[in-house]
């Protein structure tokens, strides 16, 4: 496998992803109280929130084992997307990228993991008191390269790498 120009650009995707999350993570952690909403508009608030949980908080009670748990589907996953951004054409754009949404997302809900054996999530969406589950960068960029990805899939007329 040669590393490319082309591959370095989604990278760079991924990094920027990555850097976003970790520094809107931080001012979360550093302006606002856990669980006390600060009202931005009529359907959004921004209210700190631990996730130690997958999406939505699943898995998350797996036990004592689902840091380590997690962390090595995020370690495997992210190892993976990076095998196949290398293998891919230079000419798969939309598949590139969102594998570098993905990849990017991942490892920054990873970091969080790591470091301080949870997810930081803050985004609060919610309409007539019904709340959407936090959420935060990193997972913005997994599901909007979940769909790019399931739409590439459907409507690829090239499936090969």
């Amino acid at each position: 496998m040669k590393f490319t120009l082309s591959q370095s650009k989604w990278l760079t995707v991924s990094v920027l992803v990555i850097l976003l999350d970790q520094v809107t993570k931080y001012i979360a952690l550093s302006n606002l109280n856990y669980l006390e909403p600060l009202s931005v508009g009529p359907f959004f608030n921004f209210t700190l929130v631990y996730n130690s949980g997958a999406a939505f908080s699943l898995l998350s009670n797996l036990g004592p084992y689902k840091l380590i748990f997690l962390s090595g589907i995020a370690i495997t996953a992210s190892i993976f997307i990076l095998i196949f951004l290398f293998r891919l054409k230079s000419n798969r754009y939309w598949m590139s990228g969102s594998l570098s949404l993905i990849l990017g997302g991942a490892v920054g809900n990873l970091i969080d993991r790591i470091q301080y054996g949870i997810v930081v999530d803050f985004i609060d969406l919610h309409i007539k008191g019904l709340h959407w589950p936090a959420f935060n960068i990193a997972d913005i960029a997994i599901s909007t390269g979940a769909i790019m990805l399931m739409i590439e899939i459907i409507w690829s007329k090239d499936n090969k790498l």
